[in-house]
């Protein structure tokens, strides 16, 4: 069952104390070392690594690759990166499961465990910088950036400011102060969006201003999904937390997983067409009407995202 935040009288003592636990409990499955990614197909390959922010903390962040059977002959190895950033508070064991869907498919991923962060503050400009510093660490040339929720935003923010970057991909974008909206509007590579239904831990969709922002971007909405959703895997503390819609959910992050990937290849690709054309709103996916790219909308109410 969900904690309805929208809708019943609950106090803003307890509503803050139960967001921080749901966010601290996704660090406090960070080891003091990088452990080993788990659990992957037969056709991805994970390690682990540390590299040094820029204000002296140790960023523990994960590779996810094809396996050397299962990548196409003649593919640079080196070359392409989507860098997959997690949410305000959480840790990057909950996009695994998206990482390694990528990889399956073909993608060079890495995720990152945001270390600048603290529950009073976001630090969602230094997060940019470090996803770009982690692109740079793995010798990227080309790189997507992606993220959910807050740290959709910091992917924004990454992609504006790395000429290497190819295109950004938010998921469930959580907009704050500002930042995403004056980053998209000189942003000049493709924004896709994957965006659920307005709740409590996306501040109530306030992500499209960002898109309304930019000229290049596309959204995609996955008709009843809630944030949670869009974590693979999430835990119950974010569903507790988060008035997600009922729905059911096995199904919404499958299709969220498989949009994704598409639209990750897509930006890869430079072939944005076949994402811009999504099976149909019969598969709970509809382009997002809502959204007037370039009308540089101003930001709506933000929050530190989830």
């Amino acid at each position: 069952m969900h904690l309805m935040v929208m809708h019943r009288p609950v106090t803003r003592l307890a509503v803050v104390s139960l967001l921080l636990l749901a966010g601290c409990s996704g660090l406090l499955l960070r080891p003091g070392a990088p452990a080993p990614t788990t659990d992957l197909p037969a056709s991805v390959e994970g390690a682990s690594g540390q590299l040094a922010s820029g204000t002296g903390c140790t960023l523990d962040y994960r590779t996810f690759v094809p396996a050397a059977s299962a990548r196409a002959p003649g593919a640079n190895a080196a070359a392409d990166w989507v860098i997959l950033a997690h949410g305000f508070l959480r840790s990057q064991q909950r996009m695994q499961g998206l990482a390694a869907a990528m990889a399956a498919a073909g993608m060079q991923v890495a995720t990152l465990d945001f270390c600048n962060q603290k529950p009073w503050a976001g630090r969602h400009v230094q997060n940019g910088r470090d996803m770009a510093a982690l692109a740079r660490h793995l010798g990227a040339q080309r790189v997507v950036y992606a993220g959910f929720s807050a740290g959709g935003l910091a992917a924004v923010l990454a992609g504006g400011s790395d000429p290497q970057a190819v295109g950004v991909l938010t998921l469930d974008l959580v907009e704050t102060q500002g930042l995403g909206v004056g980053a998209a509007r000189s942003l000049d590579k493709p924004l896709l969006g994957l965006a659920g239904e307005p709740t409590n831990c996306n501040a109530l969709d306030n992500g499209r201003a960002v898109f309304a922002a930019s000229a290049r971007a596309q959204v995609q909405r996955i008709e009843g999904a809630g944030h949670c959703d869009f974590e693979a895997p999430t835990d119950g503390l974010c569903e507790l937390v988060c008035a997600d819609p009922d729905g059911p959910e096995q199904a919404q992050r499958a299709r969220i997983i498989s949009r994704a990937v598409a639209a990750a290849g897509a930006l890869l690709e430079d072939d944005l067409a076949a994402w811009r054309s999504p099976a149909g709103a019969a598969d709970g996916i509809a382009a997002d009407a809502g959204v007037q790219p370039g009308r540089h909308a101003t930001s709506l109410p933000g929050s530190r995202g989830g």
